[in-house]
């Protein structure tokens, strides 16, 4: 189409999902902090007054996973009042057990070029000209969003702000570029304010009034796009009731807010819990390290790569690289020289991006792409220089 709507969304670190992928991170980084080379795999479940850990563990450490656990409750402004797991009452019940030794076979190895995968799967990156991250621009601005939300909440800024929270952006494209930004959607927790305010309905209107002056605006006055003024702020009109005492909340439920929004393709498996073993995650990073470098090198606009594995096998099983008629060069030339310059075997991968410390906590919310943080090995574009040499 020459013109349409796209539509991304994000959610805060306070929504029962993203407090669980945080819980399952916070307890990878912590073994990996031990044993960095420890493989893990670690759920979470959240709910009111119940924290369940489960999963498969291999490591010469030890982890409190009850103090893990309950100090990451308290990062993300959870107590008593406002989510159902206060850290000082939540019963955490952890469930980890030892990884299997038929799957520890498989991706032992002295040669790292020899580590095979921790299991079989596909895994996508992608990279676009859409904003100055070479990220699409619905997700960007949506991740963006949730994340000051966090931040006025903790910083005092808007202090009535509780941790759960989401948004939605829909972007109009014309000729395949974005051009404006048609709604933006944000759904935020609050205090209750009745007493202040006396009504529903003036209670509401504050909430929209800030929100609308402290956090839509600015983020996208920083994108440089027209918008549509005609925001959405809670549009059931009230939200106190939240977190965990409201939703369960699972590891891994939200794998299109982690990459691309939906824009583009998405792998079979979720990141967080998991150590950098499993190419659900090692891949799917260098994919987008891949496919970022690629069109920060000017060789395409938009860049999507696929890798895929098999268990217990160093060797892709397939690799590729699409710029959907973007690129200087076929895509077919472009594939080889890609794989030419990066490391595409699950344990050069993990070394080419220094995969094994602590790093993770912080992925867990807003976005596993598009910050540009040092520990994000996998976003920066110093593949640049490697890659125009080859031409």
């Amino acid at each position: 189409m020459s013109k349409f709507l796209f539509t991304s969304e994000s959610v805060t670190e306070g929504h029962p999902d993203k407090a669980c992928d945080a819980f399952s991170d916070a307890i990878l980084d912590d073994i990996l902090s031990r044993d960095s080379e420890a493989h893990v795999a670690c759920e979470a479940l959240a709910t009111k007054g119940l924290i369940v850990i489960s999963g498969e563990v291999r490591t010469t450490g030890s982890i409190d996973v009850e103090n893990v656990v309950k100090r990451t409750i308290k990062e993300i402004g959870y107590h008593k009042g406002n989510s159902g797991v206060d850290p000082e009452e939540v019963k955490v019940m952890s469930m980890l057990h030892e990884q299997s030794t038929e799957i520890a076979q498989g991706v032992d190895a002295e040669d790292i070029s020899e580590q095979g995968a921790g299991d079989q799967g596909l895994m996508f990156g992608f990279a676009c000209k859409e904003t100055p991250e070479l990220m699409p621009l619905p997700i960007q601005i949506s991740q963006r969003l949730t994340e000051r939300l966090s931040i006025l909440r903790k910083d005092g800024t808007l202090p009535w702000l509780r941790p759960d929270g989401k948004s939605q952006v829909s972007v109009t494209y014309e000729n395949g570029a974005p051009v404006s930004v048609e709604k933006t959607v944000i759904a935020t927790q609050h205090d209750d304010m009745l007493d202040e305010y006396g009504t529903e309905k003036q209670e509401l209107e504050f909430v929209k009034s800030e929100v609308i002056h402290h956090v839509i605006k600015p983020v996208l006055d920083a994108y440089g796009y027209p918008y549509n003024e005609d925001f959405i702020v809670n549009g059931t009109g009230r939200f106190v009731y939240g977190g965990p005492e409201a939703d369960t909340g699972l590891t891994g439920r939200k794998i299109i807010v982690d990459t691309y929004g939906g824009y583009a393709p998405h792998g079979g498996g979720a990141f967080s819990g998991k150590d950098p073993s499993k190419v659900d995650r090692s891949a799917t990073y260098m994919a987008r390290y891949i496919a970022k470098n690629i069109v920060a090198a000017d060789l395409a606009d938009r860049c999507e790569v696929q890798l895929s594995y098999s268990i217990g096998v160093a060797e892709p099983t397939s690799f590729y690289v699409k710029t959907k008629g973007t690129g200087s060069m076929d895509d077919e030339i472009l594939t080889n020289l890609a794989r030419d310059v990066f490391p595409i075997r699950p344990g050069e991968i993990v070394a080419h991006l220094d995969l094994k410390k602590p790093r993770y906590r912080q992925t867990a919310a807003y976005g596993h792409f598009g910050r540009e943080l040092e520990q994000f090995t996998w976003e920066k574009t110093d593949m640049v220089d490697s890659l125009r040499s080859k031409l």
